[in-house]
C-alpha cells in the first residue's frame, strides 16, 4: 500500500493568507519591472542596434529558469520580424555551437552571470566575433564584463518569500526581452500584416490573409435565377446551392436583386401576392449588400453583422455576379 506522505510543516489554507501571498507576488513583481524603465538608454540602443545588423539569426541562450525565458524572448523575437531561436548552452558545448553562425547575435541570459554553461562557451563566441548581448542582474559579474552589450536586470529581491525561486528575475528578464522585441519591430516598420503572415494558423493570421476568393461558392456553385423566374423557379434554386437565397441577374450576369429566405416569409404574409402569378423580380429585395472578391473575409463578417444579414453575393467591378458565401462558409475558415 501507498503511505500518505504528511506535509514537514503545518498547511495554512486560510483565504487571507493566500490572497495576500498572491498580491505581495505581484506587487513586487510590478515594482521590479516598472524600475527597469530608468534603465532603458544607451545600452539598450546599442543591444537594438546590434540586432539590426545581424546579418543571421539572434541566438538566445540561458540555463534553468533563465532558460525557460529565453526560449519565450526567442518565440516573440522571431515572429515580430527578427529571425531567433534558443540554444540550450549544455547542449552547445557538445556540438550545438555549430548551431551558432559568425553573422549571428547572441543573447545570453543569467541572473548571476556566473552561469558555468554559459561562461564554457563564450571564449568560442567571442573567438568567432559573434557579438554578445548580456542580461544579468550583477553587471560586475563574468557574464556582464565579456559581453558587447549588458542589459541590467537588477531587482531587489524574489517575490519567493525563502528569497530562493527565480521569480522577480526571470519576470525582469522577460520584460527586457519584450521591450527589445517590440523596440526592434517598431524599428522594422513590422506591420499587423507581417505579423500574420508569420502566425496563418492563429486567428490573426486567417482575419488579415484569408480573401473572400478563398472561401466564396463560384461558378454553378452560385444560386442565381433570371428576372422572370417563378417563386418555384427559385425556391428550387435555392435549395439546391444551400445558400439561403439566390442572385437575380440579367442575361449579362449583371446583379439585380436578391431573392431570400426573408423575402419569402413577407410574400407568404402579403395577402396582396400572387404567389403562383409572380416573378421573383416583383418579390425580390433590390440593391442588396454585396462584397467584392478581392476584400478579406473577415470584412464580409463585419458586413453580415453590421446589416444582421446571413449571406452575401460577391460581385466585380461591374456588378457581375461571381461568387457567393454564406455565415456558415465564414465559421468553416474560423474567421468568426
Amino acid at each position: 500500500m501507498n503511505a500518505r506522505i504528511a506535509p514537514t510543516t503545518p498547511i495554512n489554507l486560510h483565504p487571507d493568507v493566500i490572497i495576500r501571498s498572491a498580491r505581495t507576488v505581484i506587487a513586487t513583481e510590478a515594482a521590479a519591472a516598472l524600475a527597469l524603465e530608468p534603465r532603458i538608454g544607451p545600452a539598450f540602443v546599442e543591444a537594438c542596434r546590434l540586432i539590426l545588423g545581424c546579418r543571421g539569426r539572434v541566438v538566445v541562450s540561458g540555463m534553468g529558469k533563465s532558460g525557460h525565458i529565453g526560449r519565450k524572448i526567442a518565440a516573440t523575437l522571431a515572429s515580430t520580424g527578427t529571425p531567433a531561436f534558443f540554444v540550450h548552452p549544455g547542449e552547445a558545448s557538445h556540438g550545438d555551437l555549430g548551431m551558432i553562425l559568425p553573422q549571428d547575435v547572441v543573447l545570453a541570459i543569467s541572473y548571476s552571470g556566473e552561469t558555468d554553461e554559459l561562461l564554457f562557451i563564450l571564449p568560442v563566441i567571442k573567438r568567432q566575433g559573434i557579438p554578445l548581448i548580456a542580461i544579468t542582474g550583477r553587471p560586475t559579474s563574468s557574464l556582464a564584463t565579456q559581453a558587447d552589450v549588458h542589459l541590467d536586470g537588477s531587482i531587489s529581491s524574489e517575490a519567493c518569500p525563502l528569497g530562493l525561486a527565480p521569480t522577480t528575475s526571470t519576470t525582469v528578464a522577460l520584460v527586457l526581452g519584450d521591450a527589445l522585441a517590440i523596440a526592434l519591430l517598431e524599428a522594422r516598420g513590422f506591420t499587423s500584416d507581417d505579423f500574420a503572415r508569420s502566425h496563418p494558423a492563429g486567428a490573426l493570421g486567417r482575419r488579415l490573409l484569408l480573401h473572400i476568393s478563398d472561401v466564396m461558392h463560384s461558378g454553378d456553385e452560385v444560386p442565381r435565377v433570371a428576372p422572370d423566374a417563378s417563386l418555384t423557379a427559385a425556391l428550387v434554386e435555392m435549395t439546391r446551392k444551400h445558400l439561403g437565397m439566390t442572385a437575380v441577374v440579367d442575361a449579362e450576369q449583371r446583379l439585380l436583386g436578391v431573392f431570400t429566405d426573408g423575402d419569402l416569409r413577407r410574400a407568404l404574409d402579403d395577402d396582396g401576392v400572387d404567389l403562383r402569378g409572380a416573378t421573383v423580380a416583383e418579390l425580390m429585395t433590390r440593391g442588396p449588400k454585396t462584397i467584392g472578391a478581392d476584400k478579406l473575409a473577415a470584412e464580409a463578417a463585419q458586413l453580415m453583422e453590421k446589416y444582421q444579414i446571413h449571406a452575401l453575393l460577391v460581385v466585380d467591378d461591374e456588378q457581375r455576379v461571381v461568387g457567393a458565401l454564406n455565415i456558415h462558409d465564414l465559421l468553416r475558415a474560423r474567421v468568426v
